[in-house]
């Protein structure tokens, strides 16, 4: 009890500005927290780098099995929920989108680049100073790139497609078609190039699946194939053959409808509803009757086409088929001229397409129908063979993959060496860079080079080389001469250290450039987030009900007074 007279020190008051059970981690334990956490991202996904990478098997939680050596493919399934380090995710499906190769590199990149300067923040270095050093040393990094990349004139065919195919081989030979890349890489190249040269749509390549045979089975296309859509009876007499057909494509139901199904109709006598009837029929036929007359052989649409429908084409020797997906639709209009027609009304041959031969067939257990020699033919099909279904899903990435980097080639002319040769070559160029500068900065950009190396030491791992052997001597030869050995790099079927250009391993420069801004860029945003603020509300999915225990009068408790 205080004296009389004394003083008695007033209470402060507790202000919360933030809601009872809300988390808060901040400061410099935050940025370690958060770099750990990419860090354990990163080596989920290590050994997966190179033509030795191993696959990963992921299961989800619909019990699907997938089975994968995509960086992007992995990092989608792995379901990371640590905000930061999801981070990682966003820059692998980017560097998908954009280049389509180049994913595993760009995280491991990322990761490394934390890695290296974890002991800065540790010893509290202002992050500020970090991601300054960060974004100088991607700029010169890039522009040397630029300096670097060499050009192919697109004039001459042959060494233009020549360079399509390197490019091609080199991004299957991280893959599980690594051993067929002489098979698939004039396949993704054909399919490129066959292509609209201005506007150079993926969409317009098709890759259709069908389990059984080889991988040698599988066939590019040079127009339009897609499985044959359901089917009703009548549909076996109509011929499944056609030369030089002309091809309708409708966004319009051919199916008998009844109105008594969509309407109430009131009618005093029978001759009434007959009436009725008849208008419906004669709907139908009228439909039916203005495609025939246009002159169409094969006919499409997006909705069904009833057995009625499709009883009367049988009759007239035509084909059709229902419920024929946009993409394939979009597609078959791109090659044989034809544009979707929403109605029947006013159709004539001018709205129709064309092609050489039109012929249903059989490949493996299912049946696909085949638009061949298109006049206007921007587009093509792969069609996949291959065993177990998890096997075919993995082709059908690698060749997106590949397509997207032969994309890339041809838009930018600019490749530059493969197996780590460039990201050695960056290495030291940044190191005798950072020579030249003082103060912090210099230590950032050596940490930037040394995270380079973070490439060609997990293509030495990964293949069971010895890493230290190996990085001593490109470091060794890219210090002595530069001129001559900038482009030496891990070669891994003859285990060595080699001159990747020699080697044809080349990959297109906007891979790397667009690898190292992403991966920079990554890494400057885990590092300028010093706080995470996480709800109760965000850590339980239920909002806190099943914290709480329900306070109703169940069995065997008593009641509350």
């Amino acid at each position: 009890m205080a004296r009389r007279g004394q003083q008695v020190p007033m209470m402060q008051p507790q202000v919360i500005v933030l809601k009872e059970g809300t988390d808060t981690s901040q400061g410099v334990p935050q940025l370690l927290s958060n770099i750990s956490a990419c860090l354990a991202v990163c080596d989920t996904i290590r050994t997966t780098l190179g033509p030795r990478g191993m696959d990963k098997l992921i299961v989800d939680s619909q019990k699907r099995v997938t089975i994968s050596n995509d960086g992007a493919t992995i990092m989608k399934l792995l379901e990371v929920v640590q905000p930061a380090a999801r981070t990682l995710v966003d820059i692998a499906r980017a560097q998908d989108a954009e280049v389509g190769d180049g994913t595993t590199s760009v995280v491991l990149l990322a990761g490394e680049l934390l890695k290296e300067v974890k002991e800065y923040v540790d010893e509290g270095v202002s992050p500020q100073v970090i991601i300054k050093g960060f974004r100088k040393a991607a700029d010169l990094a890039i522009n040397r790139v630029r300096e670097l990349a060499v050009s192919v004139d697109r004039a001459d065919k042959t060494e233009f497609r020549a360079l399509l195919e390197k490019c091609a081989a080199t991004t299957m030979n991280s893959k599980l078609i690594g051993s067929q890349k002489a098979f698939f890489t004039q396949m993704v190249v054909d399919a490129v190039m066959r292509l609209d040269q201005e506007e150079l749509d993926e969409d317009m390549i098709g890759i259709k699946k069908i389990p059984g045979g080889a991988m040698q089975d599988s066939l590019l296309v040079d127009g339009v194939a897609f499985k044959k859509a359901f089917s009703y009876a009548g549909f076996e007499q109509q011929p499944k053959a056609f030369d030089a057909p002309r091809i309708a494509c409708l966004n319009v139901e051919l199916e008998l409808k009844a109105e008594k199904d969509n309407a109430e109709v009131r009618v005093d006598r029978v001759a009434e509803y007959q009436a009725v009837v008849d208008a419906e029929w004669k709907i139908i036929f009228d439909k039916l009757d203005r495609i025939v007359d246009a002159g169409a052989n094969v006919v499409l649409s997006r909705l069904p086409i009833g057995d009625l429908a499709t009883q009367y084409f049988a009759d007239r020797n035509i084909f059709c088929a229902g419920r024929v997906s946009k993409d394939d639709l979009d597609r078959v209009c791109e090659a044989t001229g034809c544009s979707v027609q929403s109605t029947t009304a006013g159709l004539t041959s001018a709205h129709l397409g064309a092609c050489e031969r039109f012929e249903e067939r059989q490949i493996g257990g299912q049946r696909f129908n085949f638009f061949r020699g298109c006049p206007e033919a921007k587009t093509c099909t792969i069609v996949l063979r291959g065993g177990a279904e998890q096997f075919i899903d993995e082709v059908e990435r690698s060749l997106h993959d590949s397509i997207m980097v032969v994309r890339r080639a041809v838009k930018n002319q600019a490749v530059v060496a493969g197996g780590g040769a460039i990201e050695m070559e960056l290495s030291r160029y940044l190191r005798d860079t950072a020579r030249q500068i003082e103060g912090k900065q210099q230590l950032i950009l050596i940490a930037v080079a040394k995270a380079l190396e973070v490439i060609p030491r997990q293509l030495c791992e990964n293949a069971g080389f010895d890493t230290t052997d190996f990085i001593t001597q490109l470091r060794a030869r890219h210090a002595q001469d530069p001129d001559r050995f900038r482009w030496h790099g891990i070669d891994i079927d003859d285990e060595t250290v080699a001159d990747m250009f020699a080697k044809f391993v080349w990959e297109p420069a906007l891979v790397k450039i667009n690898a190292i801004s992403s991966a920079v860029e990554a890494a400057s945003l885990i590092l300028s987030v010093d706080e995470t603020v996480s709800s109760q509300q965000a850590q339980d999915p239920m909002g806190g009900a099943q914290s709480m225990p329900a306070r109703g009068r169940g069995r065997g408790m008593p009641m509350m007074r």
